[in-house]
């Protein structure tokens, strides 16, 4: 497995971050669709796994087939862009502002979410054999979820909301860690091996990610939880993605490119990471 010493794959994070700023709003859009639907639909095998064996572990060693799909695929989740898309206007790269970073921000967050959603709804139609009866236990239990993550928290006050913020700092350490790890290998089984541990530490944990999320609370929704969308919106999506932003960019992003980049005399800092104009 061809592995790239840390200069070399933070260039590669700089320079991705630019290319995802600069890429059109059809295939932002287009990306980040098709990765909140595979990400989602691998969060409801998880949940199955873990409903029909009773074991949350299994469920949490499968589960990053999905990100482990649509990374290599090329598609973008909101966690993702969170930490690579600032190290390009931290970095000074040319025509990159902050208003590219925010565009890109917003177009990948309603492409997860229009992925995430069509996943919920698909999910929410087959446990109920088209709302005609009562969910199954999977859609059963994914409502049990979305409940006690909205709820749950609600009932702690400011100390459940920043618990919500903390999982969600934690989730993005792990899951944008995925992110980078995929860089570090130039062959297909180093990047698996390199996302696949950190994902799994992130869904075992119970840690709060924003794109499974768009799932599950939804679902949760569509299936009759005791639970409103005020209360989806305030208890778990706003802050978690708050917590996912300063997780992945505090921890993954800015450590990396401080240590690996700002430290490097100016020849070589140069060197590693040049300007690029896009195309």
């Amino acid at each position: 497995m061809s592995y790239l010493a840390p200069s070399e794959f933070v260039t590669k994070m700089v320079d991705a971050g630019e290319s995802k700023i600069f890429m059109s709003t059809r295939d932002t859009i287009i990306r980040a669709y098709m990765a909140g639907a595979i990400l989602t639909l691998a969060a409801w095998f998880a949940v199955t796994i873990n409903v029909n064996t009773g074991q949350p572990l299994l469920g949490a060693l499968l589960f990053p087939v999905g990100f482990v799909m649509l990374y290599l695929l090329g598609f973008d989740l909101l966690t993702g862009v969170f930490v690579l898309s600032p190290l390009a206007l931290i970095d000074k790269r040319p025509g990159v502002t902050l208003g590219g970073v925010l565009r890109n921000w917003g177009l990948v967050f309603v492409g997860n979410f229009a992925g995430a959603f069509t996943v919920a709804f698909m999910m929410a139609f087959v446990t109920t054999f088209g709302f005609t009866q009562a969910p199954d236990k999977v859609g059963a239990a994914i409502g049990i979820i979305g409940e006690s993550r909205t709820l749950g928290y609600a009932a702690h006050g400011a100390a459940g909301m920043a618990t919500l913020f903390m999982r969600g700092m934690l989730c993005n350490w792990m899951v944008s860690t995925g992110v980078v790890g995929a860089m570090i290998s130039t062959s297909v089984p180093g990047k698996v091996i390199a996302m696949w541990m950190p994902i799994l530490v992130f869904f075992y944990m119970v840690f709060e990610h924003s794109v499974v999320n768009m799932f599950l609370f939804p679902s949760g929704l569509l299936l009759g939880a005791k639970f409103s969308i005020l209360d989806y919106l305030i208890w778990n999506e706003i802050p978690t993605v708050l917590g996912n932003l300063v997780g992945g960019l505090a921890f993954t992003g800015m450590t990396l490119y401080a240590t690996h980049v700002m430290t490097l005399p100016k020849c070589q800092a140069d060197k590693a990471i040049k300007p690029r104009v896009a195309a």
